[in-house]
């Protein structure tokens, strides 16, 4: 049975049909690619699962039980986790603080003024730490993390609910490629060790090509190919939405200079 499984995936503004009847599931254990050019319907898929916007047509389950209708918190209560394109933490708050703050959450007491963050869970905050490789600048404010620091305390935020399913939202975006790399082999060890599931975006090809179990392929709305990495590489729908015919995603990395420093990116 698929974790997540979502069929006849609608949804319009006002006379544009932003997403038009996609099916897609996605296994436990699994990493989901989902990528496309601009326009494509990533971004309102990707919000549709998380209940930032509610669809207009079709199913969302997670484990069976329907999300389409639920707001966000709710979604995120039920086993859904989600880290941002831009990292989202308090500077001013240690890295420790700042896990605590989403156990608060996840214990409904964000709002209690009866114990303060930095007395909650202090433990298990640094368990989520240690396992994104933060515990030892547990009591830095994240003011002073490097980019990539703060994406790994990002990450260990988002599992502070211990989801079943985490949505990253282009989680390499505006990091180095070391850094890039080390994000998404940590990613796809913790999905190993715990048994989630992840969906993501993802505009750099090598990162979606080097991680991704499987990936489907948005273009106007409509799913276009999905498959293994290598099936996508070779798809001749996906080589002609991406690049025009005659085109492929190997040409395009032979092309680029200084491949081994700089990222490729697919607007």
């Amino acid at each position: 049975m698929s974790l997540l499984t979502v069929s006849g995936l609608g949804k319009s503004f006002g006379g544009v049909r932003a997403v038009d009847g996609i099916d897609f599931a996605l296994a436990k254990g699994e990493l989901l690619a989902l990528i496309g050019p601009n326009g494509a319907g990533k971004s309102t898929t990707f919000n549709m699962v998380n209940g930032q916007l509610r669809a207009d047509a079709g199913s969302i389950r997670l484990e069976g039980q329907e999300l389409v209708g639920l707001r966000p918190r709710e979604i995120w209560r039920r086993g859904v986790g989600r880290t941002f394109q831009i990292a989202e933490t308090f500077a001013s708050l240690t890295v420790a603080e700042n896990v605590q703050m989403a156990l608060l959450s996840q214990d409904g007491r964000l709002f209690s003024m009866l114990r303060r963050a930095a007395d909650h869970r202090r433990d298990d905050a640094l368990a989520l730490l240690d396992q994104v490789g933060m515990k030892a600048q547990a009591d830095r404010p994240c003011s002073v993390l490097a980019y990539g620091d703060v994406k790994r305390v990002e990450l260990a935020i988002a599992m502070a609910n211990d989801p079943k399913l985490l949505l990253m939202d282009e989680p390499t975006a505006g990091m180095a490629p070391r850094e890039r790399n080390d994000l998404m082999a940590l990613t796809k060890q913790l999905v190993i060790d715990r048994g989630m599931a992840v969906l993501f975006t993802e505009h750099s090809m090598d990162v979606v090509f080097a991680y991704a179990d499987r990936m489907i392929v948005l273009a106007r709305g409509r799913l276009i190919a999905e498959g293994r990495p290598l099936e996508i590489r070779d798809h001749p729908r996906v080589q002609e939405v991406y690049f025009g015919t005659g085109k492929t995603f190997e040409k395009k990395r032979a092309a680029a200079p200084a491949a081994a420093t700089a990222p490729q990116e697919v607007a």
